[in-house]
């Protein structure tokens, strides 16, 4: 009887992923394959409510119609042209973003992260011009601004950073909302400060409006530059364009940095900065190949035509989810806090929340857990309060079967 050899198996894309990507990655056992409003569906079929929104980036969800018919028109005519040249959306974007943010220069880029290293750079040659001593750094213990070398030297948690050692000299910590220690860390020496308004990957852990106003005076008494993070919670998470807009009046930094929304799922990051900071990054000073390309600042643009009227619409529903959060905290006793602000919400439990989101997802609900403990929720500006109930329903179910450990 003649033997028949099953042919081999072809592989999946995990299977490839696995085999050939560097695994820096623990991702979770899901393969997404296409999207439509606050929904995802994977190659099964089977779909799912997000509430991480590819960490903050999908602001307009999944398929938004004009979002689509922005970039299949952009793609038919021009993707890249490089800072060399002008294009025609450039400028517009950058009129539009200082409009909405209150500062006079605007640089963009590719990345939260690559944000983060312009204004460091910028600090750096501020106090560089100043003295050659004045080019220490002062940020934030439990924060996160990136994992780039210069991001990941500012950046509070030592489980980011241990493996890099050597990083940026120079860089000094303090505790969230503690004025007395940022008060001793800041000296003549330093160059900038930096700050999440709320700490994201740390938890989402807002900053009081007494220490951001204190902290602003700290860097004019010392005359360093005030870098505000909004990467995370920037550009409409919170219910106002910047978070430190939710402050009357706002505290207004020397230099913004953000990225996420703005490009709805094209790569872009921005930097905003006063007159002070951009005096001393002239011609040849910094660069970017792909940033401020023609799709990327054709999208955003089209994301702030979005966003002008949905800025109530975030605040409303965020507050409206946060309730029911409130809610299921009454009965579940492991849930320690409600926190957050806009549609950037945090909950910490007792205990580690990794089986919590690996249960959700068995559930229909995409949501991770960030700092351990907290379960973070980025989710599209365009959710609805129906959505807010249908995940209330999933996390009860998810919550009705946790056992917290034993302590």
């Amino acid at each position: 009887m003649e033997t028949v050899i099953a042919p081999p198996a072809t592989p999946t894309a995990v299977d490839l992923e696995k085999q050939y990507l560097l695994q820096n990655y623990a991702r979770y056992p899901v393969v997404l394959e296409r999207g439509k409003g606050c929904y995802v569906y994977d190659i099964a079929g089977k779909r799912y409510l997000d509430l991480i929104a590819g960490i903050g980036v999908n602001a307009m969800g999944y398929s938004h119609p004009r979002l689509t018919k922005v970039i299949r028109e952009q793609a038919g005519r021009l993707l890249h042209s490089s800072n060399l040249y002008h294009h025609p959306y450039t400028g517009p974007l950058a009129e539009r973003f200082s409009r909405a943010s209150g500062m006079p220069r605007v640089f963009f880029c590719n990345s939260g992260t690559e944000s983060v290293e312009t204004a460091l750079k910028m600090a750096k040659a501020h106090g560089n011009n100043i003295s050659p001593e004045k080019f220490e750094l002062v940020a934030l213990d439990n924060s996160f601004h990136g994992r780039t070398l210069g991001a990941l030297s500012v950046t509070g948690q030592e489980i980011y950073r241990r493996d890099f050692n050597p990083l940026i000299p120079g860089v000094h910590f303090a505790q969230r909302n503690d004025v007395t220690a940022l008060e001793q860390v800041v000296t003549e020496r330093t160059a900038g400060i930096i700050f999440e308004l709320v700490q994201g990957e740390g938890g989402i852990h807002p900053l009081t409006e007494d220490y951001i106003r204190k902290a602003r005076e700290i860097a004019d008494r010392n005359n360093a530059l005030l870098i505000f993070d909004e990467i995370q919670c920037g550009v409409g998470r919170t219910g106002t364009y910047f978070a430190y807009q939710q402050m009357e009046p706002p505290v207004m930094p020397d230099v913004m940095v953000t990225a996420k929304p703005m490009g709805c799922g094209i790569p872009i990051g921005v930097v905003a900065c006063n007159e002070r900071a951009a005096a001393r990054m002239g011609p040849g000073k910094h660069g970017t190949t792909f940033g401020g390309n023609p799709l990327a600042c054709r999208v955003a643009l089209e994301f702030f035509d979005i966003l002008d009227s949905m800025l109530p619409h975030i605040t409303n529903v965020g507050n409206y989810f946060r309730m029911r959060l409130t809610e299921l905290q009454k009965k579940y006793s492991f849930i320690k806090e409600i926190r957050g602000v806009g549609l950037m919400i945090g909950v910490e439990l007792e205990f580690s929340g990794k089986q919590v989101v690996l249960d959700a997802i068995e559930e229909g609900l995409l949501i991770n857990c960030t700092h351990n403990v907290t379960l973070r929720m980025l989710p599209p500006y365009i959710l609805t309060e129906g959505d807010v109930d249908r995940a209330i329903k999933t996390l009860n179910r998810v919550f009705r079967k946790t056992k917290p450990p034993e302590k």
